[in-house]
């Protein structure tokens, strides 16, 4: 399952140009949040981009980037919407014809869509490049629900007049879990890393520990990087595995997990022997990270298999 988080692309993805395009939002009933054109599904461009960041402060949005032509996109967008509608207001989905509303295409660095985004608090949250299973779709909207209550953005829209669903009651985190998430909302990755070390000591099979180790120290890594440095600092030296380690980790937290994936495998076939070591195991990080039914992960491993025999 894809892990995402609400910090993950902040500096990476700049949508302050995007901001102040729309009148005020209209004015939602009391106790629910208002939607950008009413519904739990809106088509969104340019002009009007602007309400949905501040709908994102209240609730959940996912933005779908696709487009006419687009094969992928057909498959799932589809599958898109209705998992959005089965959330019963909790989530928006924003829809984006990126050949007519170019502007938020750039903001969000589309290369290539299908391209899935939410937004959390007016946040960027990377979600899906390329057409996905529906099964993945469902275990990664319930991931976005998580992140989004760790981030205190639980409204709701209505939906087809009815009242917005009323939230399910979660479950208590374990302790070492619950302190791992105030020390994120704290920005102090350190002892949130130290969180989940102590929790898979306790529990070696913790899978969810697992996990936030991986994004939290990724958080970490990329944390107060400025992106056209660390590119301009990786293309002056394309064996620095430091560099090319910095890049890949701005790529994954940005969503372009391709690339970073590529630029690692290029690295390994390029660097001598010990080095290799050091780039087989960064990849082996973010493969878990990512997790392993994903179709990118498996490519990538096939490709390191190949390099390493």
């Amino acid at each position: 399952m894809t892990e995402i988080s609400a910090a993950a692309l902040r500096g990476a993805v700049d949508l302050s140009s995007l901001r102040g395009r729309v009148a005020q939002p209209a004015t939602a009933p009391e106790g629910a949040a208002p939607a950008a054109s009413g519904g739990v599904v809106v088509d969104v461009t340019d002009a009007s981009f602007g309400e949905i960041l501040e709908l994102s402060r209240s609730v959940p949005v996912v933005v779908d980037l696709w487009a006419e032509w687009c094969g992928p996109c057909k498959q799932l967008s589809p599958i898109i919407e209705k998992v959005t509608r089965e959330q019963g207001g909790r989530v928006v989905l924003a829809k984006v014809d990126v050949d007519a509303n170019p502007q938020i295409a750039q903001a969000f660095r589309a290369q290539s869509i299908p391209l899935v985004v939410a937004l959390i608090g007016g946040q960027p949250v990377p979600m899906f490049t390329g057409a996905v299973p529906e099964e993945q779709v469902r275990e990664v909207f319930a991931k976005l629900l998580e992140v989004a209550a760790q981030n205190g953005v639980t409204g709701s829209v209505p939906t087809d007049g009815e009242e917005p669903a009323a939230e399910p009651e979660e479950a208590p985190l374990p302790p070492l879990h619950a302190e791992a998430f105030a020390a994120i909302e704290a920005g102090d990755y350190a002892r949130a890393i130290q969180a989940y070390q102590h929790a898979l000591a306790e529990n070696p099979r913790d899978e969810d520990a697992k996990a936030g180790l991986g994004q939290v120290r990724l958080l970490d890594r990329v944390q107060g990087l400025d992106l056209q440095q660390v590119r301009e600092a990786a293309a002056a030296a394309p064996l620095d595995v430091e560099a090319q380690f910095r890049v890949a980790d701005l790529d994954l937290a940005g969503g372009h997990v391709e690339d970073a994936f590529s630029r690692l495998l290029d690295l390994f076939s390029a660097v001598d022997s010990d080095q290799r070591t050091l780039v087989r195991e960064r990849l082996v990080e973010l493969f878990d990270l990512i997790g392993a039914a994903d179709p990118r992960v498996a490519a990538a491993r096939t490709r390191l298999a190949s390099l390493l025999f």
